[in-house]
């Protein structure tokens, strides 16, 4: 496992949080390459999609991060370029930001497995690698923090296999049978990314990031292979937040169990997973919304994203859950879902929240091309 904490020279400037309180957020970014460096390559140039992102991160000014789909590569280099040419400089007429600490390591994107996972004839396509990807981290995650990140203690999951989950979904093809071959199985990863648990001191003590970026729950048939994982990627955070939480939760150094019960938590990511539209299985979203430990609150809204369903119509039209809920744009024959989350555990209160969302002429609207996600964030006080 590869753990990278940067500390940057420069100061952070403040962020817009309500005094006193801690903003935590997510966003997706849709930077990624479908060629190994292709992200270094492009950020190296005047990437007009970055720049839009790094706006979007200097207008809302989190205290801490969560990237998803932010190509890994071991040096750092990409974090490296987007942290010193894009957030360090302004964009867009928003004034630049540093952040002194940050963490990645490797995920199972793109890495091959040597099976036809996909039922395709082949061995060797993206959707053979134990996360789909193209190139080995593609699609990564990148955690950015103005707070010490303790290193020693994070814990990551990616090497959990998915047959040691008690009650694992396991895809079956429509006679019954295993749809992944007894020697695949055997190796397969839970995690079509990773599953991290960072610890980051903070002003309102340690609280611990949960950060992950499940399989999105479509791309397959009738066996449901990724619709499974992804429901089951979702389960492992409410079962390593339980009380009392099993020993069969194994992380890659071999430490056993899940979280302290007595310790603070913000889940983050692109879950893929809507609690009341598109494909996913909807109790695993809503079982972990329910969970005990979470935080009660208010769901992160906008009226941009309202807006901007109903300006699209399509399948938005038929969608049960509240237009102004959507964190993503997945075009009007999906429509646009509520994807991406920032979860406190109890014992936080929520100041405020939202998601970037803005409406047709107002600052930022035209930055949301660079993504088909939204920025999500919250803000935590004691």
């Amino acid at each position: 496992m590869r753990i990278s904490v940067l500390l940057a020279l420069s100061a952070t400037l403040l962020s817009p949080s309500a005094a006193g309180s801690l903003r935590v957020a997510t966003f997706n970014t849709s930077l990624y390459s479908e060629r190994s460096g292709g992200l270094i390559e492009r950020l190296h140039g005047d990437d007009a999609a970055a720049r839009k992102i790094a706006a979007t991160i200097q207008r809302q000014r989190p205290d801490i991060l969560l990237l998803n789909e932010f190509d890994y590569d071991a040096g750092g280099a990409a974090a490296d370029l987007f942290q010193q040419r894009y957030l360090g400089v302004p964009q867009h007429g928003q004034p630049g930001i540093t952040y002194r600490y940050r963490y990645f390591a490797p995920v199972n994107t793109g890495v091959p497995s040597g099976f036809d996972l996909d039922g395709d004839g082949r061995h060797d396509g993206p959707g053979d690698a134990w996360g789909f990807g193209r190139h080995p981290g593609q699609y990564g995650m990148l955690v950015l923090s103005r707070f010490p990140i303790d290193a020693s203690q994070v814990r990551t999951f990616r090497n959990f296999r998915w047959q040691d989950m008690p009650d694992a979904r396991a895809p079956q093809k429509p006679d019954g049978s295993p749809w992944y071959p007894p020697q695949a199985w055997a190796l397969f990863p839970l995690s079509s990314k990773s599953h991290w648990d960072v610890p980051i001191r903070t002003p309102l003590g340690t609280v611990h990031l949960l950060a992950a970026h499940p399989t999105p729950p479509v791309f397959d048939g009738p066996e449901d292979r990724n619709g499974r994982r992804n429901a089951d990627e979702i389960r492992f955070w409410r079962e390593y937040v339980s009380a009392q939480a099993a020993d069969w939760i194994v992380d890659d150094g071999g430490r056993r169990g899940g979280l302290a019960a007595d310790a603070r938590f913000v889940i983050a990511g692109d879950l893929n997973a809507d609690p009341a539209d598109g494909d996913g299985h909807r109790d695993a979203i809503l079982e972990l919304l329910e969970h005990p430990r979470v935080l009660r609150m208010a769901t992160p809204e906008s009226a941009g994203a309202d807006a901007a369903a109903r300006a699209a119509g399509g399948a938005n039209v038929g969608h049960r859950g509240a237009h102004r809920h959507d964190t993503a744009d997945f075009g009007p024959r999906a429509g646009n879902l509520r994807v991406d989350y920032v979860l406190p555990s109890v014992g936080f209160r929520a100041v405020a929240a939202g998601v970037f969302w803005p409406m047709p002429g107002e600052t930022g609207h035209d930055w949301l091309d660079a993504s088909d996600h939204r920025m999500v964030w919250i803000d935590l006080a004691d």
